[in-house]
């Protein structure tokens, strides 16, 4: 049966993408996994390449040591591999709903999803740190994302606070609505309540500056994803009422006097409401207001605002008292240019595990909200 290939899996196979794979020596993947995969006689084989040949993209793409970091051969890899998965023919029998078990769990193993676990014992806090692919390819291939990079930059990371260690275990979502329906948050995040001390989920934002967002919509903009697709209305949300609005509960004052560096660090407390009492958008700048629907969070109405939304929903769901919330990193492109970033962000994710999570009290306004 034949499978054709997605938008994002045709792109990796023009030249600026190869150049990448080539370059890293991440083009050696393809040829191994085909291999492995035509030699495959029945589904427990299957799964076993599959598993392996994902975890070795994710464990090859955080291996320490790289600089700089660049999230772009892991991603790129993953496309040329699922590309390989999709048009594969086994020679035993598969159903559909088979093939696409193999395909998600190359997913979640390639994208550190099933690398989520931490040591057992009292003695660690354990931190949980997600980045988003590329996007924008359109535009430019070769586009980098910071968060994917501070993700790859920061898993296995390990450094004392007071009396015990602190110990990241990060993961990298795909820029798609689609996995966003099907539940992909929930699936990494929800287990991590009541074992994670802090959760943090990153994306890239706006240049020159942190964005410390502290409220988070259930409203999508429409904006399109990697695939093309657009989303806008409500998110689809598993389970019973959805509240309009969640918050952060990362020591958001603390991190913007903690953290110094080349860029700013800012609490961003702007949201955009249909108020109770109205039916026209307006803007906010110190959170929403009592019954209000949402339109944009902090971090807007993409897939990084989702992503904190979800998060923290989950979190509160859980009744958990984890630090939990989102921070836009500074829109850079290349991998070059993340270096201040990175330093940045681990100084962000340090000060989250010795303060833990934030009281009820409102951040101060930053002059920037």
């Amino acid at each position: 049966m034949h499978h054709d290939t997605t938008l994002e899996e045709d792109r990796a196979d023009r030249p600026e993408p190869r150049r990448i794979l080539a370059r890293s020596g991440f083009g050696a993947a393809d040829p191994l996994f085909a291999a492995d995969l035509r030699a495959s006689t029945d589904l427990t084989q299957a799964r076993e390449v599959v598993a392996s040949h994902a975890s070795r993209l994710w464990t090859e793409s955080t291996r320490t040591g790289s600089d700089p970091v660049d999230d772009r051969p892991l991603y790129w890899a993953r496309l040329v591999l699922r590309s390989r998965l999709r048009a594969w023919e086994p020679c035993f029998p598969l159903s559909v709903q088979e093939h696409t078990e193999l395909l998600h769990l190359f997913e979640t193993a390639s994208r550190g999803i099933t690398d989520l676990d931490f040591p057992p014992g009292d003695r660690w806090l354990r931190v949980v740190v997600t980045g988003f692919d590329p996007f924008h390819l359109d535009t430019d291939l070769e586009y980098s994302n910071p968060s994917g990079a501070a993700a790859l930059d920061l898993h296995g990371w390990t450094f004392p606070v007071g009396e015990r260690t602190a110990v990241v275990r990060a993961a990298v979502f795909p820029v798609r609505w689609s996995d966003f329906d099907a539940g992909l948050v929930e699936e990494a995040l929800a287990d991590q309540y009541g074992v994670a001390d802090a959760v943090i989920t990153l994306s890239r934002g706006r240049p020159d500056r942190f964005d410390l967002e502290v409220w988070n919509g259930v409203w999508r903009g429409g904006g399109a994803d990697n695939l093309d697709v657009s989303r806008t209305g409500r998110a689809p949300i598993p389970g019973e009422h959805a509240p309009e609005w969640t918050r952060s509960s990362l020591p958001v004052q603390r991190i913007v006097d903690a953290v110094a560096g080349r860029h700013r660090v800012v609490a961003n407390t702007e949201v955009t409401e249909v108020p109770a009492d109205g039916d026209a958008p307006v803007t906010r700048p110190r959170g929403p207001s009592k019954d209000s629907l949402a339109r944009r969070g902090g971090g807007g109405d993409y897939l990084s605002n989702e992503i904190a939304y979800r998060n923290t929903l989950l979190r509160d769901r859980a009744g958990a008292k984890a630090a939990a919330g989102h921070v836009h990193l500074p829109q850079t492109s290349r991998p070059a240019e993340h270096a201040d970033t990175l330093a940045q962000t681990r100084a962000i994710v340090a000060t989250v595990a010795a303060e833990g999570p934030e009281a009820t009290a409102e951040p101060e306004e930053s002059e920037e909200s």
